[in-house]
């Protein structure tokens, strides 16, 4: 449409024209031209004159419709209906509006959407309805930026005073001294706190940016989407208004919209209404499906209606804020060894104060040039407040390094550490606890389907009957009962097949169970599932589930308007539902005793060679028998005659076997639990080496779920921890499991794919839900999601738990040896002498030392072997253990005693003046710190250097550091109060440093004592003391 002329006023006629009416209508044709011409004509007559009359003629505006091109023609976001009318549909939940819209079909029609084949999807269709009617994403309040941390860091009260003692030393210092002389004490200070803060508010705010990159990873959903006939899957950022979603069990609904088809639908909408009730969907009474509920039953197809911030859930999720501040177990245990450290470290402090007030007030004290500092009634006040600010200062410092902040710190960085390279590892972590609590997990619970085998599964056993039939003589078979089987494969099933074109490869999609059987079909049935459908009219479905193992349809037949019954499910659940069979030559005979007993025979002769079994089964009913069951919308399950059983392989996993040996090795059992029968179940586990020889139900090693389930709660405790494998459990089997095993002390790692385990999965300690096959709703139950569905990842998820844990013991062992050295020499320096030897700014950088870079180098140390030699840490084992009182009490005594030397004898000794010994003092303390880090890489080995060329942040750390130390004590001798250092001095203060090598070699060849025992109780008793607390 093109607009001729345009003026002060305007009047629009609009001709709408179809072309065959223009061919009939010449003359009205002809007007229309001479319409366009002469508005041209005006148009340039104005142009040429530079003057528009006042008001402007009217005009005619041009609709020339051709239905051949209508589909070409668009505009980019030309729809019959907007946003807010959708929304008035489906939000209000207003059945009579729908209907009088016409309903579902009709908003799909002017949604340009083909119910059966979908949108287009193409990049210019789906760019159009994305204008239209919005993308499938919420507004997240902004995530916290770097100033915002910088600020928490600056809240610290320690900090505080110091800014306040720096502000009071700099005014002081320029009054004294002069500007270009006195502003260096409380400068240095300033820069020195404002240095920590930025390190410490960088390193926080890359954690928080880590976390919020994995929650984005965690919210990308696949869906399955209808495009051009298709089936596939798309993220759930790309979800379009228009689009027909495929639901089943477990999956999340993405956006509002409108039910299409499908059967038994019910979803939990408890996250939207705070009801646990589940609610019907169907498209006569309730077609109105929310976005952010759950799918507890049946499948179905949806029209998405609304995206995004147009969804209920999308307004509502844009008001939350996330918080990442998650406190771990771990974190907590630390926050209160914190402030027990601290408590020590201020009442150290307040000590230290009130010696130097005393020492100061009563002319004990000399400054540099060996003068009484304090002389009543001679020395200025400005003189005594700078004096006091000086020693407020150093009191306040001493808290400082005596707080442990940087344990909090250590636990966040290995987390964020562990969790990115968890992810590589195909383990995406959902929530920061389990990471840790994985490295205490003494039992794992594992499926089997997927996990331990392969998940990618093919028939490859046939039975018709009693009658085996080998791959190429299908046509032996009856074509009366063939015909049935692909009946009950093509219409029992929530898959579905897709050819692109005639010559193209089929593609499959649905569990892997269900592209199993229909790729089977197709191949070698020679099953059209489209052709099937034509024929036949669904009535009524019974949806798979993990409890009844077995799905049913009713359908009516075209031909003849029969009505018939299928089901499909495990075979021995299907086989007791049955009072007939077909034989090889279609011919139907009666189940007795001994016929199904040999039924049973080849079901377990099929289940021995770890093959899943899967059964047909079929019954023509009159419409009377269905009329009868609609009240409890029940599909007829019992007089049924047996079709055929498939034999379907999956295999294990490559390399399973050792997995599950590595666990063993670590002290952690394995426990199977599958919902397959106990022949297959026995099987597999034999293979993946779960179960060792002699194993078997006589010793209770392998049971039935029903068998367990049966015991008293007595019994079911002094069975639980010899049970290998649990065969034919249901979801709550697993969840009892879970209960007996943590009541037995244990710590239990559990997995589960379903939406029926999600129980257990939240009941268990650490929850691991599968990537690939576990519906949404076991996934936000879940701890950690294993990407790659594989039993190998969860021991990579064990290993890389119990590093997390080492870890932030060899902090703890590291921090601790400093916190002791510097308390006991500041406290007895400031007793004996008047001054403590470590000013106030090298304090501080020994804190920056040891907080930051220490927590950074030691929290990103990678697992290794030996910690899978290890028998797990369990709930209750303290974290600072008899071995780390061990190694802390040698350091710390031997840095103490080295530096108090040099405190009272380094000046004789080295024979240099007091500000050259102080720089010793605080060079050698550095350089203890630097080599203790070496130690504090290996708890109990003696060689500390193992591995150390494969932890190149660690070596580029401790390079960093000694440079900064140079710099320090070479260049900023003003700001760090320190002297030049010769060569001798450099190589003493190394050699005193080294010495702690030697030193922890020698220790580590001590067993632990009595008096280790007795300290290792005594953190015992405060961890359970805290336990107890939280």
């Amino acid at each position: 449409m093109t607009s001729i002329l345009s003026g002060d006023y305007c009047v629009h006629r609009k001709v709408c024209l179809d072309l065959p009416t223009v061919r009939k209508f010449a003359k009205q044709w002809r007007l229309a031209f001479a319409t366009i011409y002469s508005s041209r004509a005006i148009t340039t007559s104005a142009k040429k004159t530079k003057k528009f009359p006042r008001k402007s003629p009217s005009y005619t505006l041009l609709s020339i419709h051709d239905e051949d091109q209508s589909t070409r023609c668009y505009q980019p976001t030309s729809f019959a209906i907007d946003q807010s009318q959708l929304t008035k549909l489906v939000k209000e939940k207003d059945l009579h509006h729908l209907q009088e819209f016409g309903g579902v079909k009709k908003v799909a029609s002017t949604l340009e959407t083909d119910v059966s084949v979908g949108i287009s999807g193409d990049p210019v269709d789906l760019s159009r309805r994305q204008n239209a009617f919005g993308v499938n994403s919420y507004k997240k309040p902004p995530a916290k930026g770097f100033f915002h941390f910088m600020f928490e860091a600056f809240k610290d009260l320690t900090i505080m005073i110091l800014l306040v003692c720096a502000g009071l030393s700099l005014g002081f210092g320029i009054k004294k001294n002069g500007i270009k002389e006195g502003w260096y004490d409380g400068g240095s200070i300033f820069v020195a706190v404002v240095l920590v803060i930025t390190v410490s508010a960088m390193s926080n705010y890359r954690q928080n940016r880590q976390f919020e990159k994995l929650s984005q990873v965690s919210g990308n959903i696949l869906i399955d989407v209808i495009r051009k006939g298709r089936r596939q899957q798309v993220s759930i950022f790309e979800i379009v208004v228009g689009d027909v979603i495929c639901l089943k069990i477990g999956d999340q609904v993405p956006a509002d919209g409108l039910f299409l088809q499908g059967h038994s639908l019910q979803v939990d909408d408890s996250s939207m209404t705070g009801e646990s009730d589940h609610v019907e969907v169907n498209s006569n009474h309730n077609p109105f499906l929310f976005s952010g509920t759950k799918v507890a039953d049946g499948y179905a197809q949806m029209l998405i209606t609304s995206v995004g911030m147009n969804t209920t859930w999308g307004e509502m999720m844009s008001s939350i804020s996330r918080d990442n501040s998650e406190q771990t177990p771990l974190q907590a245990r630390l926050n209160k060894l914190t402030s027990t450290i601290g408590k020590v470290g201020l009442a150290v402090a307040f000590l230290v104060l009130i010696v130097l007030l005393i020492r100061y007030f009563t002319g004990n004290t000399q400054d540099e040039n060996s003068s009484q500092e304090f002389i009543a009634g001679q020395t200025t006040g400005d003189d005594i407040i700078n004096s006091l600010v000086g020693i407020i200062a150093a009191a306040v410092t001493i808290v400082v390094v005596a707080i442990p902040e940087g344990l909090p710190l250590a636990v966040t960085l290995t987390l964020a550490y562990s969790m990115k390279r968890m992810m590589a590892d195909q383990a995406m972590v959902r929530k920061l606890s389990a990471c840790e609590t994985m490295g205490s997990a003494t039992t794992i619970c594992t499926d089997k389907t997927g996990t331990l085998t392969m998940n990618q599964m093919k028939v490859t056993k046939f039975w018709v009957g009693k009658n085996f039939v080998a791959e190429n003589a299908y046509s032996s078979a009856s074509k009366y009962v063939l015909d049935f089987i692909q009946e009950g494969v093509a219409l029992n099933t929530t898959g579905c097949v897709y050819k692109l074109s005639l010559g193209s490869e089929y593609e499959f999609s649905g569990s892997p169970t269900e592209k199993a059987i229909l790729s089977w079909a197709v191949s070698q049935l020679s099953m059209d599932m489209e052709e099937i459908k034509k024929r036949c009219e669904v009535i009524q479905v019974e949806a798979f589930n993990s409890l009844k193992k077995r799905s049913g349809v009713l359908i009516k037949k075209s031909v003849d308007d029969s009505l018939h019954v299928h089901w499909k499910g495990a075979a021995e659940m299907v086989l007791a539902m049955c009072s007939s069979f077909y034989d090889g030559s279609g011919i139907e005979k009666d189940l007795d005793k001994d016929e199904r007993m040999k039924f049973e025979q080849i079901i377990q002769g099929m289940a021995a060679s770890s093959l899943r079994c899967i059964a047909f089964a079929h019954k023509q009913v009159s419409e009377e028998v269905t009329k009868e069951k609609e009240d409890g919308k029940k599909i007829q399950e019992d007089g049924l005659t047996l079709l055929g059983l498939v034999g379907i392989k999956d295999p294990c996993r490559p390399g399973v076997r050792s997995a599950v040996q590595a666990c063993q090795d670590a002290g952690v059992n394995i426990k199977m639990i599958t919902g397959d029968n106990i022949f297959t179940a026995k099987a597999i586990a034999t293979e993946c080496g779960i179960l060792r020889p002699g194993d078997d139900a006589s010793n209770g090693a392998i049971m039935e779920g029903a068998e367990f389930r049966n015991y008293t709660p007595v019994e079911r405790l002094q069975r639980v921890e010899k049970i290998r494998v649990m065969a034919r459990s249901s979801p709550f089997d697993k969840l009892l499991m879970v209960q007996c095993l943590k009541q037995k002390g244990h710590v239990v790692a559990v997995t589960g794919d379903g939406t029926n385990d999600a129980p257990a999965l939240k009941e268990a300690d650490i929850g691991l839900s599968m990537g690939i096959q576990g519906t949404e709703v076991a996934k936000e139950s879940s701890d950690i999601v294993i990407l790659d569905d594989n039993f190998a990842s969860v021991v990579t998820v064990l290993h890389w738990g119990r590093c997390v844990y080492t870890n932030i013991q060899k902090f703890i062992q590291f921090q601790l040896t400093v916190n002791v050295a510097a308390l006991v020499i500041n406290f007895v320096a400031a007793v004996s002498s008047g001054h403590v030897p470590l000013t106030a700014v090298q304090l501080l950088w020994v804190n920056l030392i040891m907080d930051t870079l220490g927590a950074l180098a030691l929290a990103t140390e990678r697992p290794t072997r030996e910690l899978m030699e290890k028998p797990p840490v369990g709930r209750t084992k303290p974290l600072i253990t008899n071995v780390m009182w061990r190694n802390v009490i040698a350091q710390a005594t031997y840095q103490t005693a080295i530096l108090l030397t040099l405190q009272f004898k380094g000046g004789s000794i080295f024979g240099v003046d007091e500000v050259a010994k102080r720089t010793l003092i605080f060079n050698a303390f550095v350089l203890c710190q630097v080599f203790n880090e070496f130690n504090a890489r290996k708890l109990e080995k003696k060689n500390v250097f193992e591995g150390i060329h494969r932890n190149k942040l660690f070596l580029g750390i401790i390079f960093m550091t000694v440079v900064l130390q140079v710099v320090m004590v070479e260049f900023l001798k003003r700001f760090a109060d320190t002297e030049r250092l010769s060569w001798g001095q450099w190589g003493a203060c190394v050699g005193i440093a080294a010495a702690s090598w030697l030193i922890s070699w020698v220790v580590k060849c001590i067993p632990v004592t009595p008096i280790f025992s007795y300290l290792g109780s005594k953190s015992k008793k405060l961890v359970r003391k805290i336990v107890h607390r939280n």
